[in-house]
């Protein structure tokens, strides 16, 4: 039985699953999460929760995106790991996976809320902690290519998405020369240029407008 994503394309964190599995030419099939029937109530029985992707792997269920990536590193490895072997290069690829999910992604989806609220009271709060996210990550990049060092992972994974839509969100200045060539070098890493072109037809879906000069 082949592996199965439960995903929308749009979304930031199955961006992040997507491009693990699109690294190593990892065979999947994609559960299209439009809403339509049968595949989101197959989605709802097998995770209530309701929070996605989620992948299936026979009986077995992994959710967030995170844990799709190590579970993948794990049980289906291929020319490219996620997770290094060695603990303290570990921990570091843990440390800035954490750091796109937490301080980039989650001021960005806040911003996004809030405009779909129509309610503008906290806006300020999390621009500026995207501000200084991108100040830090300018200042960690200085001498490396990838998030966690010389070497593609897990934490590239996340920040992918989360520099294209925090990007959108709140334009990332142009004097961090560093962020800016790394979110270069993501977007024409092979695998998140599939997932992205894959979500091309749903940008209009994204609330606060997708720019048309630019990815």
């Amino acid at each position: 039985m082949p592996l199965s994503l439960y995903a929308h394309p749009l979304s930031s964190y199955c961006h992040k699953a997507e491009m693990a599995l699109y690294e190593n030419d990892t065979p999947f099939e994609l559960k299209m999460l439009d809403g339509s029937e049968p595949v989101w109530g197959e989605f709802m029985r097998l995770w209530p929760i309701g929070k996605f992707p989620i992948l299936t792997d026979g009986e077995r269920v992994i959710t967030e995106a995170t844990i799709i990536i190590e579970y993948l590193d794990t049980h289906y490895p291929g020319a490219t790991r996620f997770i290094p072997d060695d603990r303290d290069a570990a921990i570091e690829v843990r440390q800035m996976d954490r750091f796109f999910d937490n301080y980039i992604q989650t001021p960005q989806q806040r911003i996004v809320t809030i405009a779909l609220k129509r309610d503008q009271g906290d806006e300020a709060i999390f621009r500026a902690r995207l501000e200084t996210a991108y100040r830090v990550l300018d200042g960690l990049l200085e001498e490396r290519e990838w998030a966690a060092g010389d070497t593609f992972s897990l934490a590239d994974c996340a920040a992918a998405p989360a520099l294209l839509y925090a990007d959108w969100t709140h334009a990332i200045p142009k004097e961090h020369k560093n962020v800016w060539a790394y979110r270069d070098r993501l977007l024409a890493r092979p695998s998140y240029a599939r997932a992205l072109d894959e979500a091309r037809p749903y940008r209009h879906m994204f609330p606060l407008g997708a720019p048309t000069d630019r990815d």
